[in-house]
């Protein structure tokens, strides 16, 4: 039996808020089995599941609410847990994002890596693409396929010297979350910065938590963690997003020029129809792919 995963123990960190630039402490609990992952607004009381059925808005970011509390940013921390194998856990927030961190999902890693994983006796549940799921808008699309293990493929294009055209393919039975994945930092243009910020958005914004990028170039002053850093952080959000199924996925996912909102949408097609997808308890002996995809994909 391959066994559902939890945090070792309780730990906390603390950081800006990328669009509010308030200081926000989160603390990482350890959950009972068969619970999943579940946000706390801690200064509200309030408990929001991690999924589809509670995404508020993906404008920027994905957002998840309830009875009138929201958290944004959720999409990095979600990834993290993805990579670790992480099936159970509390996460409280006293505040309406997430923090940024640096920008990617590192820290987040080191800190689940901190409190240790423990395994639950319980069979990790996964969910298996039966057939293919696709949505399209314009020159954007996104779809699942049946696939053995995760593998998770990205077109990115932008009007952009260095992000023209750019395609990177993981297959995470072979190549590591951790190293291939985690340090990969949001991005952004600098006119667009400029503008959010005069209206009152991305106030937590910086070099320090984003990628910066003018007409021409990056203008931070390290460069790139990878050559293709941009396509590397589009595949971590959608980890995150599809972390919203409520389950590990096996299957292969590609996206062309796509975001949070249809990485949500295409979750939301996906979990309408009964007969895109199963859950399988992994008892016994299952597949390798199956296997690979329960526990984690920090290592290949």
């Amino acid at each position: 039996m391959i066994k559902q995963r939890t945090l070792g123990h309780s730990i906390r960190c603390s950081g800006i808020g990328l669009h509010s630039g308030k200081k926000i402490e989160l603390v990482l609990h350890p959950a009972e089995a068969d619970a999943g992952i579940t946000f706390v607004r801690s200064d509200m009381g309030i408990r929001i599941p991690a999924h589809a059925a509670y995404v508020t808005d993906t404008r920027l970011c994905t957002t998840l609410g309830r009875d009138g509390a929201h958290i944004s940013t959720v999409e990095h921390l979600l990834s993290a847990l993805a990579g670790l194998g992480i099936d159970n856990a509390v996460i409280e927030v006293n505040g309406a994002e997430v923090p940024i961190m640096d920008g990617s999902s590192a820290p987040f890693v080191f800190l689940i890596q901190c409190a240790g994983i423990r395994e639950q006796n319980r069979p990790k549940r996964v969910l298996r693409i039966l057939k293919k799921v696709e949505v399209r808008e314009g020159d954007k699309s996104c779809a699942l396929y049946p696939g053995k293990g995760f593998k998770v493929g990205y077109l990115l294009d932008y009007d952009h010297p260095m992000l023209r055209n750019r395609k990177v393919t993981i297959d995470f039975a072979r190549q590591a979350y951790t190293r291939e994945v985690s340090r990969a930092r949001t991005f952004g243009f600098l006119h667009e910065i400029e503008a959010l910020q005069k209206a009152g958005l991305a106030l937590g914004g910086s070099l320090e938590n984003a990628v910066v990028l003018d007409k021409y170039r990056v203008i931070n002053e390290s460069g790139f963690r990878y050559e293709d850093e941009c396509v590397r952080h589009k595949i971590l959000d959608t980890l995150g997003d599809l972390m919203l199924a409520g389950y590990p996925i096996v299957g292969t996912f590609e996206g062309v020029r796509t975001g949070h909102q249809m990485n949500h949408r295409l979750v939301s097609a996906l979990l309408a129809d009964a007969s895109a997808y199963c859950i399988e308890e992994l008892r016994g002996e299952t597949t390798a792919g199956a296997s690979q995809a329960a526990g984690g994909y920090a290592t290949a």
